[in-house]
């Protein structure tokens, strides 16, 4: 079996936990070493939203840690890993980010993968959005992090909200580099389709 690669996740507190939750097991599918970390009102909207604790993401493979510790491998520009995804990413967090405002672990690792040069995905769910939110996504994108609002599209004919999920997670792993088959190839018929 190959040596598993690090991917490091954080599930902060907006609405969207279910896209968190569905990157974390397909993560976990393939066999990826999952750095996990879960904002305290992450674990209270995954416990609202879905009826989640944080037992669900206790399995071989997966290291949690605590959002209040600095002092742990993921906080170094040292730390071997193809990535980091905050899904959903909260307004605040991001904020944070933007602002180079690193007072927890999610706002200090990402600050790692933006100095490091390495992949960060953003996924916000917030709608609508102010000026305010733009410009720190604008500074987020300018630094070298990917944004991926939780916008799944329907030219694929979704059936049921785990089509709309998947199609959202499928966009992150794309940007992550990791294969998956949750992305359909679009075929048109009728000549509308993707921009």
């Amino acid at each position: 079996m190959k040596e598993k690669q690090n991917i490091i996740l954080a599930i902060t507190g907006a609405s969207g936990a279910i896209y968190g939750k569905r990157l974390f097991d397909c993560l976990h599918e393939k066999g990826y070493g999952i750095h996990l970390l879960i904002s305290k009102q992450g674990e209270q909207i995954l416990r609202e939203e879905l009826d989640l604790g944080t037992d669900y993401f206790q399995r071989e493979g997966v290291f949690f840690y605590k959002n209040d510790d600095l002092n742990v491998r993921i906080a170094s520009g040292l730390f071997p890993c193809l990535g980091m995804a905050i899904v959903p990413a909260s307004m605040g967090v991001m904020g944070r980010i933007a602002s180079g405002i690193s007072n927890d672990l999610v706002s200090r690792a990402a600050d790692v993968a933006l100095k490091e040069k390495g992949r960060l995905v953003l996924v916000p769910r917030e709608t609508p959005i102010h000026e305010i939110h733009l410009r720190n996504m604008l500074t987020l994108s300018r630094a070298g992090a990917v944004i991926l609002p939780a916008s799944p599209g329907f030219y694929h004919r979704p059936r049921s909200i785990d089509d709309l999920v998947d199609f959202v997670v499928g966009r992150i792993l794309k940007v992550l580099a990791i294969e998956n088959d949750l992305l359909k190839p679009w075929e048109p018929s009728s000549g509308a389709g993707p921009e």
